[in-house]
């Protein structure tokens, strides 16, 4: 951790993944079928991919949820 604050989300949005789209960044992602996610993240650090990401939270802040890529579905943005 890096000693931020990290506080419960305050709503979530579902979110569509897009190579398109880019999301005004999230506390995190909410996976709910499992597989891979395809992101970009805040620091435009270039694609990565979260292999056989599970169930559950991402503790992320992505700038895009990429469509090539992502496998993982039910996926809500949570700010």
């Amino acid at each position: 951790m890096s000693g931020r604050d990290i506080s419960a989300a305050d709503y979530a949005v579902a979110i569509t993944p897009s190579d398109v789209t880019v999301l005004p960044y999230p506390r995190g992602l909410y996976v709910g079928v499992s597989g891979d996610v395809a992101v970009v993240m805040k620091g435009k650090s270039g694609a990565v991919v979260f292999k056989g990401a599970p169930v559950g939270i991402l503790p992320i802040r992505p700038a895009q949820v990429l469509a090539t890529g992502t496998t993982a579905t039910d996926i809500l943005a949570l700010y």
